[in-house]
């Protein structure tokens, strides 16, 4: 998905205010993006509290400053400066955390973002974009360019099976058709989970949702019907239940008065094991893997 999100970039280069910040990162990646913009592409160097806060002043002074690190270091480490500098004064900063979730795998905790956007959300104007796909990211770029506040765009691989039909970019889509429960989900996961889920029977397949934008807004009529009929929701994400889209989700639909049957939250646990591994040891210990997927969806 960095390669996507790079070549997305250099396609605004030519725009005067665009701005881009990296925190020491990128080797390999983000030379493209580094030769298209010359002197407007600035290695802050490893001082992501300093990034953040000059960014800040860059979008006060008209420009659109774009900030990019691994996840953690992008949105746990200047915190602070994200809430005081950008988000109370509603500027236009656009942070890019690689590495969502278990991303850096073996890497272990302090690379890994599982309580990102929970965090962030909590912040006034914040906004979070979570691609799945690398059309995603394509899509994601322009429309960013022309927020009027601040904004987290969490990056991740992109898990797109072979040969599937990608509907058209929004923020709610529908991936898979069954008579099964709603089953949503949140950016990348859900990719890798969808050849599995369709060799289910019509009967048992789940009717599978995309979220690619928090917080929750415009849920689509269709999805609040499925809902409503099969009063079985099941939620995946690869984050901390605690400030995640289940949490956000199930509060949607308790104030619109959605009553279920059977609500069941898979997301991240942390460090099940007590050891690191990889992205996929890591989904695998919190039962977000294919197979537990498919098993917990074929009996609820």
């Amino acid at each position: 998905m960095r390669q996507a999100f790079c070549n997305g970039l250099v396609q605004q280069a030519l725009l005067p205010e665009f701005v881009f910040l990296t925190g020491d990162l990128g080797f390999k990646v983000l030379e493209p993006l580094r030769d298209a913009l010359g002197p407007r592409f600035i290695n802050a160097g490893v001082s992501e509290q300093n990034m953040v806060s000059v960014s800040a002043g860059l979008a006060r002074s008209g420009l659109r400053p774009w900030a990019y690190s691994i996840a953690p270091f992008l949105y746990a480490r200047p915190f602070e400066q994200i809430r005081n500098d950008v988000c109370f004064h509603n500027l236009p900063v656009i942070l890019v955390g690689n590495g969502g979730g278990y991303g850096y795998g073996v890497m272990g905790s302090s690379h890994h973002a599982l309580e990102d956007y929970g965090c962030l959300l909590t912040l006034p104007h914040m906004r979070a974009f979570v691609p799945a796909f690398d059309s995603d990211v394509s899509t994601m770029i322009p429309a960013l360019m022309q927020c009027d506040g601040p904004v987290y765009l969490r990056l991740g691989l992109s898990e797109e099976p072979k040969g599937w039909p990608i509907p058209e970019y929004a923020p709610w889509r529908r991936l898979l058709r069954g008579n099964g429960s709603v089953l949503a989900g949140v950016g990348p996961l859900l990719g890798g989970m969808l050849p599995a889920l369709q060799q289910l029977g019509e009967d048992v397949r789940p009717e599978v949702w995309l979220v690619t934008e928090l917080p929750i807004a415009d849920v689509p009529e269709e999805f609040i019907a499925s809902v409503r009929r099969t009063r079985r929701l099941f939620v995946v994400e690869e984050h901390t239940a605690h400030g995640g889209f289940g949490q956000m989700l199930a509060h949607h639909l308790a104030a619109a008065g959605v009553s279920l049957d059977s609500f069941i939250h898979k997301h991240a646990l942390g460090y099940v094991s007590g050891l690191y591994g990889s992205q996929k040891f890591h989904r695998a210990e919190c039962g977000l893997d294919p197979a537990s997927i498919v098993a917990a969806v074929s009996v609820q």
